[in-house]
Formats: C-alpha cells, sequence, structure tokens
C-alpha cells in the first residue's frame, strides 16, 4: 500500500438466506440496499472524533467494528469496511444491506485485496455488486439503492497522498502545492472526466439492469445517487497554521491553504457533477440525488469550532456534547503514524467516522420517505444527538 494510501469504503450486514416464503418484488418486509465505495460502505466508522492522546476516547464501535460476515466473526470480504454504523442502516421496520466496498472502483479489481465494482463480475475471489444485488434482490423486496461511486476512478487515494506529501516536503515560504501537480491534473482532463462520467454511468445501468433481471419495474424501487462530501474547510477555515507540521502531525491534515481551497472549489464539485452527469448519461429515469457536498461544514476534519478531545476538554466520545465539538471526519494516517502499534488503518483516511456516517444515515432515512423515496440536500441543523445521531435535515 502507498504511504498516505486512502480507500473507499463501504458496510454490509451478514447475507441473509433467501425466504423461504415467496419475498420478492415489491413482496414482504421492505429492504435498503448500499453499493459502491468507502463513503457508502462505512470506513472510518469506527472512530468517533479524533484524539492523539489514547484512541480508546473516540473508539465508538471497537475492534469488530468492521465485522459484517453471517457469524459475526470477521469480514466476508477483507477490507471492505463495512461497519456498523454505516448510513445504509436505517431501521424503523426497514430491513438494510451493506454490498459497498471500500477502495471500490466502478469495475471490479482482484489483487491483493478483491475490491468488486458495481458490475457482473463471477470469479473465484467473488462477484461484482450488482450480481449480488441482482441475486438478492430477486428473493427480498428491495425499495431503494443507494449508490455512492466515482471517486476511486479519480484517483482519490493518489490525490490525497500527494497532496499530504507536497505539504510535507516544502516549506512554508516555498510551497510546493499539489494542485498543479501533473499525477494531479492528469485526473481531471476533460478526457478523463468524460472517461469517468462513461464508467460511472455504466454502473449505475449495471444496478438498474440488476433490478430488471431480478423482477422489478423501474417504478418499484427508486435509485439514490449520493455526492461526496467535503472533508476539510477552505484554507481560512483551519485551526492549525500552514506553518510548520502541525497540521499534519497533531491534525492529521496536511494540505496548504491553496490545496484545500482548490480541492472544495474545483475537485469536488467537478467530481461531484460528473456524478450527477452520469445519471442523465446512463437514461436512467428512476434516480434521485442526495447531495453531501456541504453536510459535514462546521464538523470537517481541522475545522475551527471543533477538535480533538485533549484539545476541546472532553473525556470522550460518550461525554455530553462530544458530537458537537469534535470532528466527524477520521485524521489523515501515513505510514509513520499508523498502523503496526495503533488499531488504526491508513484507508480509514480522510473518511466520514461514526458522528458522519450516522448524520448521513438520518438523511437516508428522511430519503426514504416511508417508501416513497426522494432525494435532497443534506444539512446539519441543529445540536446534540436525536435517537444516537446527530440532528439532520434532508431538505
Amino acid at each position: 500500500m502507498a504511504p498516505f494510501a486512502v480507500a473507499a469504503a463501504t458496510l454490509l450486514a451478514p447475507l441473509p438466506a433467501p425466504s423461504a416464503h415467496a419475498d420478492g418484488p415489491g413482496v414482504g418486509t421492505p429492504w435498503v440496499v448500499s453499493v459502491g465505495d468507502s463513503y457508502i460502505s462505512g470506513e472510518a466508522g469506527r472512530w468517533a472524533g479524533s484524539s492523539n492522546s489514547s484512541s480508546s476516547r473516540a473508539d465508538a464501535l471497537g475492534s469488530t467494528a468492521y465485522y459484517d460476515n453471517a457469524s459475526g466473526t470477521g469480514e466476508a470480504i477483507a477490507r471492505c469496511h463495512r461497519s456498523k454504523s454505516a448510513e445504509i442502516h436505517i431501521g424503523g421496520g426497514v430491513n438494510s444491506l451493506n454490498l459497498a466496498c471500500s477502495g471500490a472502483k466502478t469495475a471490479t479489481a482482484t489483487g491483493d485485496y478483491f475490491k468488486p465494482g458495481i458490475d457482473f463480475y463471477s470469479g473465484t475471489a467473488g462477484v461484482g455488486q450488482a450480481r449480488a444485488l441482482q441475486t438478492f434482490a430477486s428473493t427480498h423486496n428491495v425499495r431503494m439503492v443507494v449508490v455512492s461511486i466515482g471517486g476511486n476512478d479519480f484517483n482519490f487515494a493518489g490525490i490525497v497522498q500527494q497532496c499530504v506529501t507536497d505539504f510535507l516536503a516544502s516549506p512554508s515560504w516555498w510551497p510546493d502545492y499539489c494542485k498543479d501537480d501533473s499525477s494531479v491534473t492528469s485526473n481531471f482532463t476533460s478526457s478523463n472526466i468524460s472517461a469517468v462520467k462513461t464508467r460511472i454511468a455504466t454502473a449505475l445501468t449495471n444496478v438498474r439492469t440488476a433490478m430488471r433481471n431480478a423482477g422489478y419495474a423501474d417504478s418499484q424501487w427508486r435509485m439514490l445517487v449520493q455526492t461526496y462530501p467535503s472533508p476539510i474547510p477552505n484554507g481560512s477555515g483551519f485551526r492549525y497554521s500552514q506553518s510548520g507540521y502541525t497540521r499534519q502531525s497533531t491534525g492529521g491534515c496536511g494540505f496548504w491553504n491553496a490545496d484545500a481551497d482548490w480541492a472544495n472549489s474545483y475537485a469536488l464539485p467537478t467530481i461531484n457533477n460528473t456524478v450527477t452527469g452520469a445519471i442523465s448519461q446512463a437514461g436512467v429515469t428512476n434516480a434521485s440525488v442526495l447531495n453531501l457536498a456541504n453536510t459535514f461544514a462546521g464538523r470537517r476534519l481541522c475545522e475551527s469550532g471543533v477538535g480533538l478531545y485533549e484539545e476541546v476538554g472532553i473525556a470522550s466520545w460518550q461525554s455530553t456534547g462530544a458530537v458537537d465539538r469534535t470532528e466527524w471526519v477520521n485524521q489523515i494516517r501515513t505510514v509513520s503514524t499508523c498502523c503496526s502499534s495503533s488499531p488504526y488503518y491508513i484507508q480509514e483516511s480522510l473518511h466520514p467516522n461514526y458522528w458522519g456516517q450516522l448524520a448521513v444515515r438520518s438523511c437516508v432515512r428522511q430519503a426514504y420517505n416511508g417508501g416513497t423515496p426522494r432525494g435532497g440536500t443534506c444539512t446539519r441543523t441543529g445540536t446534540g444527538l436525536l435517537n444516537g445521531e446527530p440532528r439532520m435535515t434532508l431538505q
């Protein structure tokens, strides 16, 4: 794995056995299913906030956070990181299945770790997410499929790695920005944007095909395509100076101000516009958009107004007020701060943590809308917790 590699993720409940009775399209208990990458699988969902003094202060789910196999003893697919706090588990009489996988791209990849894409791949290592969805939906009443895909096709991990490397390897009086590095800009050429858009459109088409093959009319279910959230503030919003190395060594957010501004003003909108544009390109007519771009505003990594547990004087994630004074995005970790002597994974870097997962879960529940799914913009609208989740509104 590259020194600062960040993988995309997800969560999955154990795959239930087919029903003994005739559940299927439009019949039986309703289900919602997630497919895609780390931003929906539940990556980093173990951690509620951050602490450099003791990982236990932020450890909300413990070492079994990503265990999703049928026996609850490990992962169904290694490193998919389908956490128990994943957004798809909305409850309220609605069952949920997490088919997403951290690090997944639109197409399946085999290698050190199997990464099922949103395709119909079938091999000795496993099956693609579209094939898994088709099999499951044929015997369960799937009403909504939530999709997060495309970030890894834009080389998200590599971009983050380059930005942190440039921050650590250049002085504040002569900064080396990642926003103009060829390894970064090559991901945003018009030709690559077009190619990624086509791959995303193919993935969305595969979801629709899987549901049609499982016996559903397009009117019987809804696709909810989510965009990616901003994980870091603009340069002026960081609580650590860009002079010296505190921004990374303490905060775990080693971006130059100019690169953070570029990420929010150009990279993120470009990726999100590509995702939403792929819906039209695919001709999917039963899709809605869950806009998450600004969902974590005020609670982002290293943002002013929140802090590490030791910075804000809060004992742990279970303390009153922790959700409002700690971050909802996980620190960026490097090989020097991870992982042989700590419980962290590098791939958890820059992903929504426990608070972030539950915040989005609230909006997914609102998007499900009692069985008549709709889209909208997910926004933080209050402080404290409501039924254990941050107070969010889907507008």
